[in-house]
């Protein structure tokens, strides 16, 4: 995983799901592990595009399961 580019994901995705951004890895998946439900999924997508300065295909990105595959994800994006 990208060094800068995780770090942002994870601190998105704890700051989104009001998390402890030590409860999350690269093999943690949004719904069944960090408990995010529909709707936060779309909060997710907003806010990695905040943080990013990107758009995301919506549905593309409503597939990522893993945060490790968000920042792969997003690594194709910002790179």
């Amino acid at each position: 995983m990208a060094g800068d580019v995780a770090e942002r994901v994870i601190k998105v995705v704890a700051e989104t799901l009001k998390l402890d951004a030590a409860q999350i890895n690269g093999d943690s998946k949004f719904v069944e592990d960090l408990g995010a439900e529909s709707m936060q999924s779309v909060e997710l997508i907003a806010a990695f595009e905040e943080e990013f300065d990107i758009e995301m295909d919506e549905e593309e990105a409503l597939d990522v399961k893993t945060v490790g595959k968000a920042v792969d994800f997003i690594a194709a994006y910002v790179n």
